[in-house]
C-alpha cells in the first residue's frame, strides 16, 4: 500500500507516533476482516448486523457494502461527491476533497472551510491521502457520479487498503432524486433525501417543460482564455446545454473532460451560433473588439455572456448539483417569455439549500453581471 505522507513542522517523534497509529488501524482492519472472511455471506450478514450495529447496503454497483446503521462522519472520493455531500449532509463531513478558492469562501458556511483537505481518489490535483483519511475516522467514503470500468474495483481497493467500507452512489442531472434517496438511505436520513429528490426533480422537470415548449436557440459554450475549445454535444459535459439549447458543437470524437473539444476560429466562424456563452474568466471582456470575432452574429447582436460562477461554475465543471443553478439560469437567459419564476428567489432558495448561506442580493447582482444581457 502506498501512503502519500504530507510534510510537517515537527520533530520526527510526532511522525513516527502517527504512522504508528495508521498502522494500528490498518491491522485492526485487516484483522476483522480476515475474521469475517472465515464465516459464509449469508451468516455473516446476518452474525454482523446484529453484533456490531450495521447493515447491508447496495451501491449503484450492485455491491453489497456492510456499513454502520448510524453513520456520522463520511469522507467523500472527489469534486462531485463533496459538492453533493456539502449540500446533503454537511454535518457529516470529515474532510474535504480539494482546497478551497479565497474568492469563493464568501458562498461557505465556516465549518466547511475549516474542514481538512483529505484530496481525491480520482485525478485531480489533490491525490487522495491515506494517512489523513484514517486520522479522520470516517464510517463510510461515498463516491458519486457516473460508474467507470474500474469503479467496483476502486471501491474495494480503498475498503482493503484502509477497512472503511466505500460505495458508489450514481448520479446525474436527469437522475439525481434517485441520488438523494439512496444517500438518505445511506445515512439514515430518508426524510432529508425525499425533500432534495424533490427539489431537483421539480427543478429539472420544470426545465424540460419550458425546452419542449420553445424553439430551441443556436448556442455553443467556448472554453478557455483563446476560446478555441467547446463542449460538444453527446458528451457526458453537455447534459445541460443539450436539453436547454441547440447545441452546435457536433464532433467526431466527444470529449467528456471538462476541457472539451479544440476546434479552430474556422470552424467556430461556419457554426455561426445565435448565442454563445464563454466560461468564467474566458473571452467575453475580449470578443467585441476582436475582428474574428466579430464575424459571429452573437457578437454582432450582443448574444454572449459569461456563466455564472461561485462557488462553483454553473454549467458543471465538475458536473455536480450546481447544474440546477444553470438549468435556473439557461432558461431565464434563453427562453425569458417562458419562464414563470424569479429568478433571484430561485437562486436564493439554492444557495440557502445546497451550500446552507443567505445569498445576498449584492452577491447575486455579482454572479450574473456579466449574465443576463447587456
Amino acid at each position: 500500500m502506498t501512503l502519500y505522507f504530507q510534510k510537517y513542522n515537527t520533530k520526527g517523534a510526532y511522525i513516527k507516533m502517527k504512522k504508528r497509529m495508521l498502522a494500528g488501524f490498518l491491522a485492526v482492519a485487516l484483522m476483522l476482516s480476515s475474521i469475517a472472511g472465515c464465516q459464509p455471506s449469508s451468516e455473516q450478514d446476518q452474525t454482523q448486523s446484529e453484533t456490531t450495529e450495521t447493515k447491508i447496503f447496495t451501491d449503484s454497483t450492485g455491491r453489497k457494502v456492510e456499513v454502520p446503521k448510524k453513520i456520522e462522519r463520511v469522507a467523500v472520493s472527489g469534486a462531485i461527491a463533496s459538492m453533493v455531500i456539502l449540500a446533503f449532509a454537511p454535518e457529516m463531513m470529515v474532510g474535504l476533497s480539494g482546497s478551497t478558492a479565497k474568492d469563493v469562501e464568501q458562498y461557505f458556511p465556516e465549518s466547511y472551510l475549516e474542514l481538512p483537505v483529505l484530496g481525491q481518489l480520482y485525478g485531480g490535483t489533490s491525490e487522495l491521502n491515506l494517512e489523513e483519511l484514517m486520522l479522520a475516522a470516517p464510517q463510510v467514503i461515498i463516491d458519486i457520479g457516473t460508474a467507470k470500468n474500474s469503479t467496483k474495483e476502486d471501491m474495494d481497493k480503498i475498503t482493503d487498503q484502509t477497512g472503511i467500507p466505500a460505495v458508489h452512489v450514481h448520479y446525474t442531472m436527469a437522475e439525481a432524486g434517485d441520488t438523494f434517496r439512496m444517500l438518505g438511505e445511506l445515512l439514515g436520513v430518508e426524510e432529508r433525501g425525499e425533500e432534495y429528490a424533490t427539489y431537483c426533480e421539480t427543478v429539472y422537470d420544470r426545465a424540460v417543460d419550458i425546452a419542449n415548449k420553445v424553439e430551441k436557440k443556436d448556442l455553443l459554450y467556448v472554453l478557455g482564455i483563446d476560446g478555441y475549445s467547446v463542449i460538444a454535444t453527446g458528451s457526458y459535459q453537455s447534459e445541460l446545454i443539450d436539453l436547454m439549447s441547440n447545441n452546435l458543437a457536433v464532433v467526431d470524437n466527444p470529449s467528456s473532460k471538462g476541457t472539451g473539444n479544440t476546434v479552430e476560429m474556422e470552424q467556430l466562424l461556419v457554426w455561426n451560433p445565435e448565442v454563445i456563452i464563454f466560461s468564467a474568466e474566458g473571452l467575453y471582456d475580449q470578443v467585441a473588439n476582436d475582428p474574428a470575432w466579430q464575424q459571429m452574429k452573437a457578437i454582432q447582436n450582443g448574444t454572449y455572456y459569461e456563466v455564472p460562477f461561485g462557488p462553483y461554475n454553473w454549467m458543471g465543471f465538475p458536473p455536480s448539483v450546481q447544474r440546477y443553478l444553470g438549468l435556473l439560469w439557461m432558461a431565464e437567459l434563453l427562453y425569458p417569455e417562458a419562464v414563470e419564476y424569479d429568478l433571484r428567489e430561485e437562486v436564493k432558495t439554492y444557495y440557502n439549500m445546497f451550500y446552507h448561506k443567505e445569498l445576498t442580493d449584492a452577491q447575486y447582482d455579482q454572479l450574473v453581471a456579466k449574465s443576463l444581457g447587456k
